[in-house]
């Protein structure tokens, strides 16, 4: 009886803990990712830039260049410096914005990616995805996996806890997402993945569970492994729908809508994710999920990130164009602006203000 299986596209090298970056070099060498040790290294001006100084003995081949932000052209640059250079592999150190940059030029030049992030803010850490901001506003464009993901926890603890706080919020957002993921399975009879979902629902299942904080160690474990299986999740599934429901097409509305006053992207999917839940008609769930939200100092209703009631419900009505082709619980109720300022008063109602 033959046995059949598949390849699961998923980093060679996940290493998560306290002082994680002093041993970097040797994990790469350790693991054959890089036996000469030249190493193009994309960092920050910011933080990236500080831990040079600390690693860079460790990393004596490498060659360091500093990214200026996160747009295509930015990318495309950095490719276009690293071209010459007859690397092993490009490590991304710093926060999303240069991670992203490095996977766009690593794929563009067809050598493995190092991510080396300074925080937790989302789960494009590990993802087969880099968002860039370009002409038309932001793209994502598809990439390999990264091939190892160094996280020190140190580091971590070190930056603004609104990045920790943002990525709690896009990983807690996972259980909604798979929750209309399973919808458009039911409705419309979209093929879903039971192993992505499983990865992607588990992850978000953690960190609403866990009952540490922002400061704890061991929560700031969880965390980190979580979004790294969101990323995984995502390869997995060979998009991002398990991670990306009616939570991630407010939060693009969000970002359309209102591209001066959005807050961050964590902050906008967790409460999109509460408030999906209840429209579900999760209503326990969704209570709950905004009470870990409120715990870890988290928005839960517009106005806690400065929008008001009727700029929210445009942004829920707008939300399904943001995604043309994706099933969630928005399409599914195909809600009018009158009927979503109602289930929006219940909502308010149903988790307390």
């Amino acid at each position: 009886m033959p046995v059949l299986t598949r390849l699961i596209p998923s980093p060679l090298v996940v290493d998560i803990r306290p002082g994680a970056l002093d041993d970097v070099g040797c994990v790469l060498a350790d693991e054959r990712i890089s036996h000469s040790g030249r190493l193009a290294v994309a960092v920050s001006g910011g933080s990236g830039a500080r831990l040079r100084e600390r690693i860079a003995p460790t990393l004596p081949g490498a060659t360091w260049y500093e990214v200026g932000g996160g747009t295509l052209d930015d990318a495309v640059r950095l490719a276009g410096e690293m071209k010459a250079g007859h690397y092993d592999a490009v490590v991304g150190l710093g926060g999303g914005k240069i991670i992203d940059c490095a996977k766009f030029a690593a794929a563009r030049l067809g050598l493995p990616l190092v991510a080396v992030p300074t925080n937790l803010a989302h789960d494009g850490l590990c993802s087969p995805v880099a968002t860039l901001d370009n002409d038309a506003g932001r793209g994502s464009y598809g990439v390999p996996n990264p091939i190892a993901v160094v996280i020190d926890l140190d580091v971590i603890r070190e930056a603004p806890a609104r990045f920790v706080r943002a990525g709690i919020g896009d990983a807690v957002s996972n259980v909604s997402a798979v929750a209309d993921w399973e919808l458009a399975h039911r409705v419309k009879g979209e093929k879903i993945d039971g192993l992505a979902a499983a990865i992607a629902r588990q992850a978000g299942e953690a960190v609403l569970r866990h009952p540490g904080g922002v400061g704890d160690t061991d929560f700031l474990q969880v965390l980190a492994e979580a979004l790294v299986l969101s990323g995984i999740a995502m390869s997995v599934s060979g998009d991002s729908r398990p991670c990306s429901g009616a939570c991630h097409e407010i939060n693009h509305a969000f970002d359309l809508l209102y591209p001066r006053r959005a807050a961050a992207h964590g902050e906008q999917c967790g409460l999109a994710a509460a408030f999906a839940m209840y429209l579900r008609g999760a209503h326990e769930e969704s209570a709950h999920m905004a009470g870990v939200l409120r715990r870890h100092g988290l928005p839960v209703l517009p106005d806690e990130i400065g929008f008001t009631t009727e700029e929210f419900v445009r942004v829920v009505a707008y939300a399904p164009e943001t995604r043309p082709g994706r099933f969630t619980i928005l399409e599914h109720l195909d809600l009018k602006t009158e009927q979503i300022k109602d289930v929006y008063a219940d909502y308010v109602k149903a988790i307390g203000s």
